[in-house]
């Protein structure tokens, strides 16, 4: 099967976002880095592509200009093993610039959406349509996901 892996197009952030990236992910590195050639026109010789790992799954960061910007229509989700290790990643991603959004959403300094949830979030959440609407509803009220408030939820 052919190799997938998604492109972010950044208007000229692709390094240091990669950068960014690379440096809050274990087992993440940059790889390739290619610059608009001879004849590009203004952007001549300034970073085109920044191919980078985070925990070893392959992105592509691409200077592609102010055309397209990102939206909540893509976001990256990581899972997390508990309450401290989702405040790590939520802290650095909302830090310089960052928002917060709802329901474990929010967006980086550059735009990108991701979303921090447990990776228990099926155990957590299914089960009962009672038990599912009460951790949803919990859910509907956070910003930063609170693990120990959505298992309460669930369990009252």
């Amino acid at each position: 099967m052919p190799r997938t892996y998604p492109c972010l197009w950044f208007d000229t952030d692709a390094q240091p976002a990669a950068e960014f990236y690379t440096s809050l992910f274990p087992n993440s590195r940059i790889g390739t880095i290619s610059h608009y050639p001879a004849g590009s026109g203004d952007r001549e010789g300034q970073v085109l592509t920044v191919a980078f790992e985070l925990d070893g799954a392959p992105y592509l960061a691409l200077n592609g200009g102010p055309e397209f910007t990102f939206d909540e229509a893509i976001s990256i989700t990581i899972d997390v093993k508990d309450q401290a290790e989702l405040d790590h990643y939520w802290d650095a991603l909302v830090a310089d610039g960052g928002q917060e959004s709802m329901c474990g959403w929010l967006k980086d300094r550059f735009g990108l959406s991701w979303q921090v949830v447990p990776e228990n979030w099926d155990e957590i959440a299914s089960g009962d349509p009672e038990r599912a609407a009460k951790v949803f509803g919990a859910m509907m009220t956070m910003k930063r996901l609170d693990i120990a408030a959505l298992e309460a939820a669930g369990n009252s």
